[in-house]
């Protein structure tokens, strides 16, 4: 159902609270119906009310209203500058000094950068400093009722009562309007999935635990396909006499669409190198890497070779700014 329909319920003539509490009475059913414990459905049911705010935040978002997305896409070095800041690079730092011990440990144990897991949580939530206030079962029913991806939002809603039944208070489980929540911004039925006890008390606490939240992230990059050993990408100089028609991605990816038809084909770092990319500080990775290339300011300006790991970054969040910025804040905050 599209955001413009409204909610179900409107079309029988209640709105608002009346057809958000009505609509409850169908989300009860579904959650007792997935096997979540009728103590919690009892004791979270009576304290939902509906939240308009998180259904006009949620339109607000590109495709959520009737206009559609914008097919404007802006430079990338605005964002970098304001999410690979000397402050953000500044606390990264603090950061993974100050978790060396377990950072060094999970990375020995999956493969996964130090410095990746610490830029996922700088650029989530700055390093914990602000993971939202939204009363994360609230904002989640409400966007189940509204409508327009009700079968994710009511799936997310089930997820977050059965982290209730895995003994995580209610009170704990704040978040974003959309329903992330903790150090990494997980959603609740990934929390379920990959969320992991990094410090061995038992219990994957990624809101106040560094050791969870790093253990978790890193679980999920596992789980994604982070290859061990392999760059994120690397920042390069496109000769000025480059056939860019000669790398051109003939293929539409079904996931992302526009983010993946800004990269070029797949060659190798061997065969980049043969038609005279020129890196812009550190080292070729192996001739045999694969890669694609973006250049996200146009020509002129930084390009980028993205390897498979970057896609990974771009699993966590399907867009080309995040995704670099985290690499690049990682590369900041290591050296």
């Amino acid at each position: 159902m599209t955001a413009s329909a409204g909610p179900a319920h409107a079309q029988s003539g209640m709105t608002g609270e009346a057809g958000f509490q009505s609509y409850l009475v169908t989300l009860r059913q579904q959650a007792l119906a997935a096997g979540v414990r009728a103590d919690t459905v009892d004791s979270v049911f009576p304290t939902l009310t509906l939240n308009t705010r998180v259904i006009e935040l949620d339109r607000a978002q590109p495709g959520g209203g009737p206009t559609g997305p914008s097919t404007a896409i802006a430079n990338f070095a605005p964002y970098r500058a304001q999410h690979v800041d000397a402050a953000r690079i500044g606390r990264g730092r603090t950061t993974y000094q100050a978790q060396r011990g377990r950072l060094s440990r999970i990375e020995r144990e999956t493969g996964v950068p130090e410095s990746i897991m610490v830029a996922i949580w700088g650029h989530e939530t700055n390093y914990g400093s602000y993971t939202g206030n939204f009363d994360l079962l609230r904002s989640l029913a409400t966007l189940a009722y509204e409508g327009r991806r009700r079968d994710l939002f009511a799936g997310e809603f089930i997820a977050a009562l059965k982290i209730i039944d895995r003994g995580i208070p209610r009170d704990q489980l704040k978040g974003s309007w959309a329903g992330a929540m903790g150090n990494p911004q997980f959603l609740p039925s990934i929390y379920l999935r990959l969320a992991r006890d990094g410090d061995g008390d038992g219990r994957a606490d990624i809101w106040n635990s560094p050791a969870d939240t790093l253990a978790s992230i890193a679980n999920y990059f596992v789980n994604a396909g982070w290859r061990a050993g392999e760059p994120w990408g690397l920042a390069v100089s496109v000769p000025t006499t480059f056939d860019r028609s000669s790398v051109q991605n003939r293929l539409v990816s079904p996931r992302c669409p526009r983010v993946f038809a800004r990269h070029s084909g797949w060659r190798t770092i061997g065969e980049w190198r043969a038609l005279g990319m020129m890196p812009q500080g550190g080292s070729w990775p192996s001739d045999r890497v694969m890669a694609t290339l973006l250049e996200p300011d146009g020509p002129q300006a930084t390009a980028y070779l993205l390897t498979g790991n970057y896609r990974v970054i771009l699993d966590y969040n399907c867009s080309n700014f995040y995704a670099l910025s985290v690499g690049l804040l990682a590369d900041a905050v290591q050296r």
